[in-house]
């Protein structure tokens, strides 16, 4: 039970006691193949380097907006406080904590919008990458 085990290959099969010998002037193989190597990209590259670009540039945008959302809310509630604590211009302190409310709900909408758009970025980087599958109305069909 000495016997040597043959493997099968899918390609480029061989004679027995054949070497591969590739072209001296870089042409063709003995399989008639080309032997250079030649690199094209996809086209894709700069695309989804600019894509993914964005797609930080509105992470940082909504963050912004999260810090501006939180130092107007604080803001109105410090107002709110003021406006207590010191009833001789309370009216005052009523008009500025109701506009901070107001910048905060916009900062709110703001960063809505901008995860919005991170999300739109991150799904167009994968369609540009090649990662991500279409599918046409998010609709399965199935057959009988």
């Amino acid at each position: 039970m000495a016997e040597e085990k043959h493997h099968h290959h899918l390609f480029h099969h061989k004679k027995e006691g054949e070497d591969f010998q590739p072209a001296a002037d870089g042409g063709v193989d003995v399989y008639g193949y080309s032997t250079e190597t030649v690199v094209t990209g996809t086209g894709n590259e700069g695309e989804y380097e600019r894509i993914t670009k964005e797609e930080k540039h509105h992470k940082h945008k909504e963050h912004l907006g999260e810090m501006g959302a939180a130092a107007a809310g604080a803001f109105a509630l410090y107002e709110k406080h003021e406006a207590k604590k010191d009833p001789e211009h309370a009216h005052k302190h009523k008009i500025e904590e109701e506009v901070a409310a107001a910048a905060a709900v916009g900062a709110g909408g703001f960063v809505f919008h901008e995860h919005h758009e991170k999300k739109q970025d991150h799904k167009d980087a994968k369609e540009a990458s090649g990662e991500k599958k279409h599918h046409h109305f998010g609709l399965r069909v199935f057959h009988k």
